[in-house]
């Protein structure tokens, strides 16, 4: 299959990114926050621009010591720049697809050739995981440009240069990726297979001894581009002396990253996890040619070609680093898609003519199948917002507001979806806090006129469920609104150390 094309090569790359944005970005304006993730990110993003507090992000007045701010930074500036945080959440994925399909072409183009580069790109918008994480508002969609970007430079610097302006702008790169999800250096991994080419000669890396110092100094490029949030965090944190503000510094910085990867306490899943359950689905149709780009590989990698070495040894790196962890997701090992499809490309006119030497007609069509499966996928962007609909939690707040008139609302074992959608004041005692439905108890009981948030499963411990008003279900339960004439006397406790207060100005729409 040859796609010949008419255009220069700088038009055919803006026409490939084009493409991109119009497959990621349909019905772009249709999609709604539908899980906690995205819940939690626009929600964070909305407060910064509430309350101000950029470097150390908050979830309902409560500091929020899970991940890095950087992602949250870029949904609140396209919240002030476009003035709608549906449509705010989604462009930092939508801006990845755009970067990461300019980086295969070009890559392609540079490493190989232009027929190449365009083949990378199109396996690239053609495989079932680009959608599945470019079209949502989560951070890994976002890592993904910085991954890229990193990716990118060390391409040209170790397979193409010297470039050491490339590689210090691929350590910034991921130094800005690390303050946005810690995982953001995996670019740098590409440096042991790198390694190993030069020391055996392999031909197609470029050698560059003595220069000690000058990688050195990429590791201070990465701690510069992570000191743009950290500096001001720990000022701002030092500045405000609270013991809540250390404690953000020792999470953020140690149990969120080292101790979460060496023993995750979320998603644990065994070591094949992403080779059995993950790949065989989220990386087709590509899947469907590694019988054939497996020995094609390792042919290649017996005329110690060191631009198949690198490549593809970074993306098995990757996949190493992901499955060494206890804790595993589905979307963790979509940074290594990109180096995937780049080393798949330089084949694919071999495989075509391979699969369709005696079969000329049906190669024919394989164009039509191409367009077809793309515009598939450009129709899904529009159908499944339809088939999503609303979230459940817009409707179950806002009939939470009319109930109680909005009074103050204590929330209960609640969700990210209460807090973004919520309607009045609300009232809590710190996210998935333990003992929360006797203390709203006790705090209905010393604050007339106030409300509860309660799930059915906790309903009974403290409220009489014949006095609570049903709402319906989120989250995977039923909840209801109750005050204080629930009380069914059998819950006292002691007052809670944090009790936390928020209430929306602008309320999300």
């Amino acid at each position: 299959m040859t796609l010949r094309t008419p255009f220069s090569p700088r038009l055919e790359g803006w026409l490939l990114v084009a493409l991109a944005v119009l497959l990621v970005g349909a019905g772009l304006g249709l999609r709604q926050p539908q899980n906690v993730d995205e819940e939690r990110f626009l929600g964070v993003a909305l407060e910064m621009l509430q309350n101000g507090s950029w470097f150390v992000p908050h979830r309902a007045a409560e500091i929020y010591a899970d991940k890095p701010p950087l992602f949250m930074w870029a949904v609140a500036f396209f919240i002030w720049l476009t003035g709608s945080p549906n449509t705010a959440l989604y462009l930092p994925a939508l801006f990845s697809a755009g970067v990461t399909t300019a980086v295969l072409y070009d890559l392609g183009s540079r490493l190989w050739n232009r027929r190449i580069g365009r083949y990378a790109t199109l396996l690239f918008l053609a495989t079932y995981q680009t959608y599945s994480i470019l079209r949502t508002g989560q951070i890994d969609s976002f890592l993904c440009l910085w991954i890229a970007l990193g990716f990118y430079g060390l391409t040209r610097h170790l397979l193409l240069g010297p470039a050491w302006g490339w590689f210090y702008f691929s350590c910034a790169a991921m130094g800005l990726g690390i303050i946005s999800k810690g995982v953001g250096f995996v670019p740098a991994l590409m440096l042991i297979p790198y390694a190993y080419a030069v020391r055996k000669g392999w031909h197609g890396v470029v050698k560059m001894p003595g220069q000690a110092a000058r990688w050195t100094l990429g590791l201070l490029v990465v701690l510069l581009a992570c000191c743009t949030w950290l500096v001001p965090m720990v000022i701002s944190v030092v500045r405000d002396g609270g013991p809540e503000g250390f404690a953000y510094i020792h999470e953020i910085l140690l149990h969120q990253t080292a101790n979460r990867y060496a023993n995750a306490w979320h998603h644990r899943e065994p070591i094949w996890y992403f080779f059995v359950n993950v790949i065989p689905q989220y990386w087709l149709p590509l899947v469907f040619a590694l019988p054939w780009l497996i020995p094609a590989w390792r042919r290649q990698l017996s005329k110690q070609d060191g631009r198949v070495l690198v490549l593809l040894g970074w993306v098995l790196l990757v996949l190493l680093f992901f499955s060494l962890s206890s804790g595993k997701r589905k979307l963790y090992i979509f940074p290594a898609l990109p180096g995937l499809v780049l080393v798949a490309a330089p084949l694919v006119p071999w495989l075509v003519r391979r699969w369709f030497q005696k079969r000329a007609r049906a190669a024919r069509f394989l164009p039509i199948v191409v367009v077809v499966w793309l515009g598939l996928w450009f129709a899904r962007g529009f159908i499944e917002p339809v088939i999503e609909g609303d979230n459940p939690h817009k409707d179950l707040m806002q009939q939470a507001a009319k109930v109680t008139q909005g009074a103050d609302l204590v929330l209960v074992n609640w969700r990210e979806g209460h807090w973004l959608y919520a309607r009045q004041p609300i009232v809590h005692f710190g996210f998935a806090r333990e003992l929360a439905v006797e203390q709203a108890a006790s705090w209905l009981r010393e604050h007339p006129g106030t409300f509860a948030l309660v799930p059915d499963g906790l309903l009974a411990n403290c409220f009489l469920p014949e006095k609570a008003h049903a709402l319906g279900q989120t989250s995977r339960a039923d909840w209801f609104v109750v005050d204080a004439q629930a009380d069914n006397g059998l819950c006292r406790s002691e007052h809670p150390l944090e009790v936390y207060r928020f209430a929306w100005k602008q309320n999300v729409q």
